[in-house]
């Protein structure tokens, strides 16, 4: 669909103008994720790492718990992705399942879960830290990650919100997701071998 003023001949704009209205719409999330990055980041920053972190039974270590359950996480992204494109009709299959849109829910809601212990180990044991490269753009990436997906929430059900913001904010949550699976489970796994 061609960009309001522009005729059929000519390329569709990407992105349709914005009024100030729809944008303001999106501004009270934007702040509470900048909040919530910066809130978390200078926690981890403040608070002394002790560490220790919990242990779940059946795993070697803190550390293994919490790379299988990024691994988890990650995995869970990639379903999320794989729905919404189906969902958006950037991929042709499954069109129209009834099952595509509670897959997509319930696979991002499983995907958050268990991030969370993976950050509580993270800010809790380790601390938001910058003693090489990988380690702080993992910390960087751990801040970002709860403030896209924060955004991501409270836009789902305001209304007015631009089309575009929802895939944009899905696509940064899941980019955000994949750094930190390559940055930690990822690293660990080819560093130390996969192990439980």
């Amino acid at each position: 669909m061609p960009a309001p003023g522009a005729s059929a001949d000519t390329p569709a704009a990407v992105f349709a103008p914005t009024s100030p209205k729809t944008a303001a719409t999106l501004i009270v999330p934007f702040l509470v994720a900048c909040l919530i990055a910066a809130g978390i980041g200078v926690y981890g920053k403040l608070h002394e790492p002790t560490g220790v972190a919990v242990n779940l039974a059946g795993f070697s270590s803190p550390a293994t718990v919490k790379v299988w359950l990024a691994t988890l996480a990650f995995l869970l992204a990639l379903v999320q992705l794989f729905t919404a494109l189906v969902m958006y009709g950037k991929l042709h299959l499954f069109k129209d399942a009834p099952w595509l849109g509670p897959v997509h829910r319930w696979s991002g809601r499983l995907a958050f879960i268990a991030s969370i212990p993976v950050a509580l180990h993270c800010l809790y044991a380790l601390g938001f830290d910058d003693y090489n490269t990988r380690v702080l753009l993992h910390s960087l990436l751990g801040c970002f990650f709860y403030g896209a997906f924060a955004a991501k929430m409270l836009i789902l059900t305001r209304k007015g919100v631009p089309g575009w913001a929802l895939p944009v904010l899905g696509g940064l949550v899941f980019t955000a997701l994949s750094g930190l699976f390559v940055t930690s489970a990822l690293w660990f796994f080819t560093t130390f071998g996969v192990k439980l």
